[in-house]
């Protein structure tokens, strides 16, 4: 990037920034930046509407074509969905003094190669959270992790800007991102799946859903509050932290009978436990091997 262009500049600490894409992330992010007092200028979307409202609710802020926005600004987010990434980076005329960052958590950044190809740098922005409400997102991004990957200046831009959230930077490796975001999942809505198996046992013998629901949610949030305080080890708790093989094998069996796969579902978690409650160090090995036995029967 041209060393002279506004994100080198040390006296020029709040660059112009566009949004193109306004939906629940963008919205988000947008509000939250210029709410930290950086200079969200221009927000662009396939629905005028939405880009009309997003810029409504920050001062400065227009809305206007996706071609206006890039020329308007020194520093672009693409907050579009994963699949539209590469065709809206290729469909729009960038600069060398320009920055254009994505806000995927599985796209490398070769989806913006057209933009570095015309000279601008590139680099991901990715909060680490949940944005399904908006308005609540923006309440929870103080404390969450953003990953982020880019080369200086941009790097330090980008960090600057997470530690104005009150976020955590999280600099990720280069060709990591897919990695990375599968594994995120698991702490985002692979916990939902969790629930709803257990939803799922619950209705089999007759419990309605909604009761369920508010019974294990407690639990849920109990559970995330001792792996906070005490690690994921010290947070475990159950027949396998016990080394309780009796109520493990009840559990199979009484799994097996209503069908389905939830008894091999069981097994698979189950094992993996085995490894946090080796790591707690409150089982000797022949009781791990015993439970290791009984779930591998």
């Amino acid at each position: 990037m041209d060393q002279a262009g506004p994100l080198a500049s040390e006296v020029t600490p709040s660059p112009r920034i566009a949004f193109i894409g306004a939906g629940r992330l963008g919205q988000t992010l947008a509000r939250a930046l210029a709410g930290a007092g950086l200079a969200v200028v221009a927000v662009a979307s396939r629905q005028a509407a939405s880009a009309q409202a997003l810029a409504a609710r920050i001062p400065g802020c227009q809305a206007m074509s996706a071609e206006a926005a890039v020329a308007t600004a020194d520093l672009v987010f693409l907050t579009v969905p994963d699949d539209a990434l590469a065709a809206v980076a290729q469909s729009l005329a960038w600069r060398a003094d320009q920055a254009v960052v994505h806000c995927s958590g599985a796209s490398e950044l070769s989806v913006l190669s057209a933009a570095s190809e015309a000279g601008a740098q590139v680099g991901g922005f990715h909060p680490l959270q949940i944005f399904s409400d908006p308005e609540r997102a923006l309440h929870l991004l103080a404390g969450s992790v953003v990953a982020i990957e880019a080369e200086p200046p941009l790097l330090d831009l980008l960090q600057g800007f997470a530690l104005r959230l009150a976020m955590q930077p999280l600099r990720l490796p280069p060709g990591s991102r897919v990695a990375y975001h599968a594994a995120a999942g698991y702490a985002a809505s692979f916990m939902l799946s969790l629930l709803d198996e257990a939803q799922q046992i619950w209705a089999r013998i007759g419990l309605p859903p909604e009761q369920a629901l508010q019974a294990l949610l407690p639990l849920a949030r109990g559970t995330l509050q001792a792996a906070e305080s005490r690690g994921l080890a010290g947070a475990l708790s159950g027949p396998i932290s016990r080394g309780d093989g009796g109520v493990v094998t009840a559990h199979l069996q009484a799994l097996s009978e209503l069908g389905g796969e939830h008894a091999s579902f069981y097994r698979q978690l189950a094992l993996r436990q085995l490894a946090l409650a080796a790591q707690s160090g409150r089982l000797d090995e022949a009781t791990l091997q015993g439970l290791r036995e009984r779930l591998q029967a």
